[in-house]
């Protein structure tokens, strides 16, 4: 697929005009990451946008010096567009990305960005868009650390990485799943064997199979 219509896809470009869609795109590169390669680390200088191509990019923040875990803000997946709040704000980047296995992601320049969103003012409707929806799932989140447990939370991640599918390769490690749900990883592993013992789950190393989906949407609202 083309870059144009990578961006096309994006809520953040929907409303750009095809001729400015094109020369951004063709300012646009590739960059290939192996997994735990950092795009940008958090208080970096910004100076691009990203949209995922394949992989997985982990969106987070650093706890230390609280202790030495790290929050999984977001999962960035394929068509996922990230790292624009710079260039609306000129500030450093908030948080970091990192990728969680081999990814490939394409790389947007601020600079013709900027320029064609003074020459069309109608292109900041697909980015009002975008930040609409980081702000509902910034209250979800907000929602959930206030009304479920760890063992809850845990529910809704495992059902939330599932895809849908009863059976599935936990595309991230223990300790990330912690940093998703907001708790040590042993908390997470004591909610997951309390799954087990109940039937509603089983694992196999990363290998997991929901037996009781219902149980597990239950548990986790």
């Amino acid at each position: 697929m083309k870059h144009e219509e990578i961006l096309a896809q994006t809520s953040f470009f929907a409303e750009t005009p095809s001729a400015a869609l094109s020369t951004i795109a063709s300012s646009a590169t590739t960059q290939q990451l192996q997994r735990g390669d950092v795009l940008f680390s958090e208080g970096d200088a910004p100076d691009a946008l990203f949209v995922v191509l394949s992989g997985r990019i982990a969106i987070a923040v650093d706890n230390k010096p609280l202790d030495a875990r790290e929050s999984v803000l977001a999962l960035m997946e394929v068509g996922d567009l990230f790292g624009e709040l710079g260039l609306l704000d000129n500030g450093a980047r908030s948080a970091m990305a990192r990728a969680i296995e081999t990814s490939t992601v394409l790389r947007i320049p601020y600079g013709p960005v900027v320029e064609h969103m003074r020459s069309n003012p109608a292109m900041l409707w697909g980015v009002a868009k975008l930040l609409a929806t980081r702000l509902r799932t910034m209250d979800e989140v907000l929602s959930d650390s206030v009304f479920l447990d760890v063992t809850g939370r845990t529910a809704k991640r495992l059902l939330e990485l599932s895809g849908g599918k009863d059976e599935f390769v936990l595309p991230v490690t223990q300790e990330e799943l912690a940093g998703m749900v907001g708790a040590s990883r042993e908390r997470v592993n004591k909610a997951i064997a309390s799954f087990i013992r109940l039937g509603w789950l089983e694992q196999h190393d990363r290998r997991y199979h929901i037996l009781m989906r219902d149980r597990l949407e239950v548990r986790s609202s």
